[in-house]
């Protein structure tokens, strides 16, 4: 507790939860009544902000790095400043650089190799079938030890499960690929959702991201809980199909998981959506935004 903000929740929450008066939490705590009777009085740039987001996701080496380089940060701090000042935005260059580390957009260091950047915009609540998907492997091993992947695809909003894919090897260019059947199945995503594993920050993703015009979202390292859908779409699929069958090939995993994968989608009920199937949710959905 060492930022005023803090002091000020931490006073709040001993007068709302303990009922004692503000003079007595200030005691307590040992902070001036001065800090916790003080109101921002600063605007909160929205509009400022939202130009800069633009300027992050259409040039995404315009921006502050992360400490420690301060001759790149002087150039990009021009650069910026310079595209702002051309829209006639007048801003110090210190409170720029404090907006933008608020919007968590700070210009990674790159490594060694070209991959797949993907969008630093926040990620957007999916409220409709088609506007976010996510990926994920998950691996398992046939009966005589040899091991596959399965690319797993869902919906993030209807849960359903668009694509179980089962091989050896699936590369970032076959992940094209699936991708490609999906969307002529039932159209484009907004946004696709993954790790940063080496098939998902490959050149052929890159190349079709940039095609196909959807922007794509890596998941912070180590943070798997980012990609919460398809993480716990992972735990049903291990616990009720992978678990549960013995593959002694892979036309016997592709021809399980089919069926497993139409079970799950029409049949198998869905606790988060009320205890009907993803299709059946789906189906409402879009009669109720056609209805609207």
């Amino acid at each position: 507790m060492v930022m005023p903000g803090a002091k000020r929740e931490a006073a709040a929450h001993l007068c709302e939860v303990h009922g004692v008066s503000q003079r007595r939490a200030c005691t307590t705590l040992a902070v001036d009544r001065s800090t916790v009777r003080y109101a921002s009085r600063r605007d909160n740039d929205a509009a400022l902000r939202a130009r800069i987001r633009d300027i992050a996701a259409e040039r995404q080496r315009f921006g502050y790095p992360l400490a420690g380089r301060r001759l790149l940060a002087n150039a990009v701090r021009r650069r910026i400043h310079a595209l702002l000042q051309r829209d006639g935005v007048h801003v110090n260059h210190k409170k720029l650089r404090r907006l933008y580390a608020e919007e968590k957009l700070q210009v990674k260091r790159r490594s060694g190799r070209k991959r797949a950047l993907g969008t630093r915009r926040p990620m957007e609540v999916p409220d409709r079938a088609n506007q976010r998907w996510s990926l994920d492997f998950v691996s398992d091993g046939l009966t005589d030890c040899r091991r596959f992947r399965i690319l797993a695809v869902v919906d993030d909003f209807t849960r359903e499960c668009l694509a179980l894919v089962p091989d050896t090897s699936l590369s970032g260019a076959r992940v094209a690929r699936e991708l490609d059947g999906i969307i002529s199945a039932r159209g484009k995503p907004r946004a696709i959702v993954s790790d940063k594993g080496t098939e998902f920050t490959s050149k052929a993703v890159l190349r079709w991201s940039e095609e196909k015009r959807v922007g794509w979202h890596y998941i912070a390292p180590g943070k798997p809980q980012q990609n919460a859908f398809v993480e716990s779409f992972n735990g049903r699929l291990r616990d009720e199909c992978l678990n549960e069958t013995l593959f002694s090939s892979l036309p016997m995993a592709r021809s399980v998981l089919a069926a497993w994968r139409d079970d799950y989608n029409q049949t198998r009920p869905h606790s988060s959506l009320g205890n009907i199937p993803p299709e059946q949710f789906a189906r409402q959905m879009l009669l109720a935004r056609r209805a609207a």
